[in-house]
């Protein structure tokens, strides 16, 4: 019985570290979502850029990239560069511009350039805490029909377009 009694710290001791060796394997851009195959979140928000505009899901027509972002999240500005590119090549993107001061995010915009083919002004993060976001930037993929169908966490530089995004893309310009 003494010995059955000596064996139980041990057999915690050696669960926490299985549970922990696996965690090293894990890949944190690669957040589960709720939301996967429904909907983007109703919303009815104003427009960054353009004042006296409001915007709701029914604005944002996919295939398209939606992007979360701020001008107080460094990651941000390291992947807006290549978010202006993807722009350029013809990628819908829009934003959502989570919790910041839209003035703020009007300077950047102008300073940096505008990817968005629309933006949203998401100041209370309403929108962001309906789409599951726990910081910036994050991406979500919607079809043709406004429905999530992949999100990434993390900055989207050329390597995570080419090997993870540019496909998915793809295939739903293609449906």
């Amino acid at each position: 019985m003494r010995r059955l009694i000596l064996l139980v710290p041990l057999a915690i001791f050696l669960g926490i570290a299985l549970f922990l060796y696996r965690g090293l394997f894990l890949d944190p851009a690669e957040l589960p979502s709720a939301l996967i195959g429904k909907p983007l979140p109703a919303f009815s928000l104003p427009a960054v850029d353009l004042p006296g505009t409001t915007y709701s899901e029914a604005d944002l027509k996919g295939p398209a990239l939606v992007n979360v972002w701020a001008t107080w999240c460094v990651a941000c500005k390291v992947e807006h560069p290549v978010l202006n590119a993807l722009a350029g090549r013809g990628v819908v993107i829009y934003g959502v511009n989570y919790k910041d001061e839209t003035a703020a995010a009007q300077t950047w915009l102008k300073d940096f350039h505008n990817p968005y083919r629309l933006n949203v002004a998401d100041v209370q993060g309403s929108l962001g805490l309906d789409l599951g976001v726990y910081g910036a930037p994050e991406t979500f993929l919607i079809d043709k029909h406004g429905v999530i169908r992949h999100k990434y966490v993390g900055v989207i530089d050329e390597r995570v377009w080419r090997e993870q995004l540019a496909a998915l893309y793809q295939g739903l310009v293609d449906e």
